[in-house]
């Protein structure tokens, strides 16, 4: 019943009165809203800020891969060779991760910013030239996403690696299969949950995040999420961000959906 009552007021209204405000008729100046059934605000905000989704949908799509590609050799190494001191790298590889969301991405600015060392080191080693940026780009927005969401990706992949029965892969070599077979054959068949499962849970906030496109990008490159923080925040329209919040959500769930007809809704709990 806790349990319950949590989800209800913390999830549950949050959502009915976001989903009650999209059908409203906001007055911005007045902050009045009147109950209209305006179905027409969903399409009508989709095709507005059709730039934006596009936007999100790649850097989302961009980082996700990026984490993927890192993540998997870490969570492999440490599900295979990480032997009894396996909770201790996955405590350092989340131990980043226990500083505020803001001030890692502020990092991030300063690490990419034309006077921080990377790009400092860059130039002195003659590997670009001195007008050479990355603040304000999209390729900064996806190195600070790709970050800050690392451990979305790594932990269910860890997850998958982990729950393989290792009498598979001694069943795999006493077949003759090298090990270049067994991890194609073996091993990536059975971490494909884990993938999926790593995919969804890295991409759906990375596809909703704001903060990394205000402080690393510029406005040539801005996100849905930005657009909604500053349609509540800025403009007052709250029939508008409502819309285009339950867009973004009916975007997760239709991929939450997919994962959940193509493996199973029961994968879905093992690896949340």
């Amino acid at each position: 019943m806790p349990a319950v009552v949590w989800l209800v007021l913390l999830f549950v209204v949050p959502l009915v009165i976001m989903l009650s405000l999209s059908l409203k008729t906001c007055n911005p100046a007045s902050g009045a809203c009147t109950m209209t059934w305006n179905w027409g605000e969903l399409p009508r905000q989709v095709n507005l800020y059709r730039t934006e989704f596009f936007t999100s949908l790649e850097y989302g799509a961009a980082a996700t891969i990026v984490d993927l590609v890192l993540s998997f050799p870490i969570a492999y190494w440490i599900a295979f060779y990480g032997g009894r001191k396996k909770n201790f790298f996955l405590m350092m590889l989340l131990v980043p991760f226990f500083v505020s969301f803001v001030i890692r991405t502020l990092v991030w600015e300063f690490i990419l910013s034309p006077s921080g060392f990377f790009l400092t080191f860059l130039r002195h080693a003659h590997l670009v030239n001195a007008n050479f940026h990355v603040l304000g780009t999209g390729s900064a927005v996806i190195a600070g996403l790709a970050y800050n969401y690392l451990p979305f990706t790594a932990l269910p992949l860890y997850v998958a690696l982990e729950r393989i029965d290792r009498r598979v892969l001694e069943a795999a070599y006493d077949l003759y299969a090298s090990r270049r077979q067994a991890f194609m054959r073996v091993i990536l068949p059975l971490s494909i949950p884990g993938i999926f499962a790593a995919f969804l849970l890295t991409f759906i906030p990375a596809f909703g995040d704001y903060v990394n496109q205000q402080i690393l990008g510029g406005t040539s490159s801005t996100m849905i999420g930005t657009v909604i923080q500053n349609t509540f925040l800025v403009t007052g329209d709250y029939a508008a961000g409502s819309a285009l919040s339950v867009v973004v959500l009916v975007i997760s769930l239709v991929g939450i959906w997919l994962y959940s007809r193509v493996l199973g809704s029961r994968s879905i709990e093992e690896y949340l």
